[in-house]
């Protein structure tokens, strides 16, 4: 998970796709297409058993008219008088209690919807999620994903154990610690590679063009979130790294601007590459300095369940009139807010896009409070490009396709950044 902080209810997150891993499972991820965090707090007590009603609060829910749960209340009372629980040996005893059987029923409904997006977190799994946002956890810092049907890198994080044992953007997960992945949603994947520092994980990963998986052992450490760099190169250029989007990031990017001003330089790079995104709100500030007041920088479309919510540029514009020469970084660890950013800024056609096609995460996710200690992330919308164009697994594709191998980046070469450059100073 990044640094967002969850206690701001009001505010509305794009994230990467769907979890962080060790630490840095992004509710983004670590929030699928990213995420955002509601003010309801209700109590799905709604015709249960005693038990369970008791456990849970009033009901502030009516059943559904058109449902009938006749069926699901037999099968709870046939699982009271007659299931012997197998692995207990001699005891007919149950381990679970109606209400950890209740979060089970819930479990299950959601996942019947069939979108890895949308989960519900009992209070161990939501709990977690509350450290992986925390900003700082043990785990090997990766984002990942479900494309396709299979369990895929999104991007590690820099400098983290992930990234150094190897892990690369669009890397598929075949097994973890021997366990086939196959089937297994983003959250159990999660539970399985995260753990303390010090102890290792092994994942059997099948690289992008590759034909045989290879198996990757990592130690699992620390992960701090990184947030954003600046850098001064030859020829007037200066460039911006952004990490990730949290709820520090538009802050952190308009000193980052500020320097990059005060620095005379007109030629500017922002590296987006590996970003797996995070804030809506954080990706329109930031387009902002750069946009006209009222230009449309993303809309959220809730696919008729209430009106287009139309995010404008906030009207900053500090490069009007400007001899502005500006690239942005990209590749297919780019996603969520960070392709927000890069999409409206390509569309207004203040920045050309050097890279790889992005990730392509289109969607919205909100983060419900269901009871004190249990949370409900469900997809709500999906967002759209200022032209109105949707990404979702598609991506952006680049003004100019560049590559970095892992070969280049163990020999200390970034040919991407080095074509970032060329652009600025020949125009081509």
């Amino acid at each position: 998970m990044d640094e967002r902080d969850m206690r701001h209810t009001s505010s509305r997150g794009i994230s990467a796709p769907a979890a962080a891993i060790g630490g840095i499972l992004l509710a983004l991820a670590m929030f699928a297409g990213g995420w955002a965090l509601g003010t309801n707090r209700g109590v799905v007590a709604a015709h249960l058993p005693a038990a369970v009603g008791n456990a849970l609060g009033a009901a502030d829910e009516s059943e559904p008219a058109d449902v009938d749960f006749g069926p699901a209340w037999k099968v709870w009372h046939i699982l009271d008088e007659k299931f012997v629980p197998a692995a207990l040996g001699t005891t007919t005893t149950s381990t679970t209690t109606p209400q950890q059987r209740e979060w089970g029923m819930i479990e299950g409904m959601v996942a019947s919807l069939g979108d890895p997006y949308t989960v519900f977190m009992p209070p161990t799994d939501a709990a977690s999620f509350q450290e992986d946002i925390s900003g700082s956890f043990e785990g090997v810092g990766m984002e990942i994903d479900i494309v396709d049907g299979v369990l895929t890198v999104v991007s590690p994080l820099k400098d983290t154990p992930a990234a150094k044992a190897g892990i690369e953007a669009q890397d598929k997960i075949l097994a973890i610690d021997a366990t086939s992945t196959e089937n297994m949603d983003v959250d159990t994947a999660v539970k399985l590679i995260r753990g303390p520092a010090g102890t290792t994980v092994t994942l059997s990963v099948l690289h992008q063009g590759a034909t045989k998986p290879v198996d990757i052992s990592i130690t699992r450490g620390t992960i701090d979130i990184p947030t954003i760099d600046t850098k001064a190169l030859p020829g007037g250029i200066f460039v911006i790294s952004l990490a990730s989007f949290t709820s520090q990031s538009a802050d952190l990017f308009r000193g980052a601007l500020r320097d990059f001003v005060n620095s005379g330089d007109h030629k500017l790079i922002l590296d987006l590459r590996g970003n797996p995104g995070g804030y809506l709100d954080a990706a329109v500030d930031m387009a902002s300095w750069f946009v006209p007041a009222g230009q449309v920088i993303v809309t959220e479309d809730y696919g008729g369940k209430q009106d287009p919510i139309v995010h404008r540029s906030l009207g900053y514009d500090l490069f009007k009139n400007q001899n502005l020469q500006m690239v942005i970084l990209v590749d297919s660890g780019t996603a969520s807010a960070a392709e927000i950013l890069s999409g409206a800024l390509h569309d207004y056609g203040v920045a050309t896009l050097i890279g790889t096609h992005t990730f392509g995460k289109g969607s919205v996710q909100e983060l419900i409070p269901i009871t004190a200690d249990t949370d409900l992330k469900v997809t709500v919308a999906r967002w759209l490009m200022p032209k109105g164009e949707w990404i979702q697994r598609t991506g952006i594709e680049p003004d100019i396709y560049a590559t970095t191998t892992i070969e280049d980046v163990r020999a200390g070469k970034d040919p991407q950044m080095d074509r970032a450059v060329q652009y600025l100073e020949t125009g081509k």
